[in-house]
């Protein structure tokens, strides 16, 4: 245990009862038989091609997703307020998204600074007054929860746009059960099995006005986009085509795919492309990742895009503080899940508060993401500060300070013995016509570094199967 931090396994003085089933079982191991389980999860992430891509450094850019085996386990009663958090969050999130494209009722009534959302490089003024179908925006989202020193849940971050590592907790599922298959079924693990199928189905269902059988495809940037594996992996599992850009064709505003057999006809894209990419005529024109004349087609209920494109307003990291508020506003109820406090770079008092205890605080890039553009004050050279606090007092609204959270730690099996390290939690909601479904599970990132609080993979996290156990 780490003084101050709260463990995920042990209480001061015993190990918490959710764990116990799961630690009786893996004391009771031969000696020598935990390093050849931790050597196998190895060697089958290896030889199965389990990776993730980093663009800088010079160990290559594939590298091998790091497997602790030893899982997080959240007991169901918690597993329960936590899926009520998310829901009650996302259902605010997509009625804003839908508000702010269309009415703006939450910027006429001063709940926010129309500022604020203008000055979004993600608010995309081509998505005003689009009609989307079902009104809903994320059909997909990952939501980042991290846990203080007092065991108390905050929302780190809203992943609404295109969310990635959802193959890696199934990955780790799957591995989990080649490593411990009779520890699984003791502890009634819940299943995570089911995503793929929960999202195709959800897919289907966007379509259904139009087409009794509708054709889904996953647009994917290419081999060389970091999440590949994960494109991969999803349309082999949902049963659809993996298809880039060049193989879809726009014609007469509806979009085709190209095959052996002619023009097919598609109703529904899961697009892991951003934006900015997506159609060359409307955003970007060097963009060689898209379809041209996707969005006239999308626009005129031709196609469903899947997220919708446009989200990005509502994960940018300075609307973040206002989620409470539009809870309040949208929903009239209390936020169930806590936010981290958020201090507004453009304001001039929060500005000067944060500057000051920049030691205590982390600054965020509004519009960054995967632990690049950050500042930890407390790990921080003076010259780092220096620089951070220059572009802060130049652009305000491109930064966000918030307190150093003391994240919680889990036990992780390294150089041969258990250690706390500190770990996050992305569980992973679809919103479909009939509603929000969340898995029992998420991916449960890593801090592998000693000392480290920064879990993600491309900054030396790794992961960890994650046990919603009843």
């Amino acid at each position: 245990m780490i003084q101050g931090v709260f463990d995920e396994m042990m209480a001061p003085g015993k190990v918490r009862p959710h764990y116990d089933k799961f630690i009786s079982s893996f004391t009771n191991l031969k000696d020598g038989e935990v390093e050849s389980k931790n050597e196998l999860a190895h060697k089958l992430f290896m030889t199965q091609g389990i990776t993730f891509t980093v663009y800088s450094g010079d160990e290559g850019i594939e590298k091998i997703f790091p497997f602790d085996i030893i899982p997080r386990i959240i007991e169901a009663a918690e597993w329960d307020f936590i899926e009520k958090g998310i829901k009650q969050r996302l259902k605010a999130l997509n009625i804003f998204l839908r508000d702010v494209y269309h009415e703006q009722f939450i910027i006429k009534d001063g709940i926010i600074p129309a500022s604020l959302i203008y000055s979004c490089p993600n608010f995309l003024r081509e998505m005003v007054n689009v009609d989307v179908p079902f009104n809903i925006y994320s059909h997909i989202s990952g939501i980042d929860l991290i846990r203080d020193y007092d065991g108390s849940y905050y929302v780190l971050e809203d992943n609404l746009r295109t969310p990635s590592g959802v193959s890696y907790m199934l990955e780790n599922r799957n591995m989990s059960y080649r490593i411990f298959p009779n520890i699984l079924p003791e502890n009634k693990v819940r299943q995570v099995k089911d995503y793929p199928e929960l999202l195709v189905k959800n897919l289907l269902a966007l379509a259904k006005d139009k087409t009794s059988r509708p054709t889904v495809v996953l647009l994917t940037p290419g081999i060389y986009n970091s999440a590949y594996f994960e494109h991969t992996t999803l349309a082999r599992l949902m049963g659809i085509e993996l298809v880039e850009g060049r193989d879809l064709v726009v014609q007469n505003h509806k979009v085709y795919m190209k095959t052996t057999k002619g023009l097919k006809k598609v109703d529904v894209i899961y697009r892991r492309v951003d934006d900015e990419f997506i159609d060359p005529l409307v955003f970007r024109p060097d963009s060689v990742l898209g379809v041209p004349g996707i969005y006239h087609a999308y626009r005129k209920g031709n196609v469903v895009i899947v997220n919708a494109m446009g989200n990005g307003v509502a994960d940018d990291k300075a609307v973040y503080s206002y989620v409470p508020d539009m809870i309040r506003y949208y929903l009239n109820e209390e936020p169930i899940l806590k936010s981290v406090p958020t201090y507004k770079m453009e304001n001039q008092d929060e500005r000067k508060y944060a500057i000051e205890n920049i030691h205590k605080m982390v600054i965020k890039r509004t519009n960054e993401s995967g632990g690049y553009g950050m500042l930890i004050g407390d790990c921080a050279t003076d010259e780092e500060i220096a620089k951070f606090i220059e572009e802060i007092n130049a652009q305000p609204r491109q930064f966000i300070a918030q307190p150093i959270i003391k994240l919680s730690t889990a036990p992780c099996y390294i150089d041969g013995k258990l250690q706390p390290r500190r770990v996050d939690l992305r569980p992973y909601a679809l919103y479909g016509p009939d509603g929000i479904d969340i898995v029992p599970g998420g991916l449960t990132r890593v801090a592998l570094k000693e000392g480290s609080i920064v879990v993600n993979s491309s900054q030396g996290g790794g992961s960890k199967d994650t046990w919603i156990i009843d």
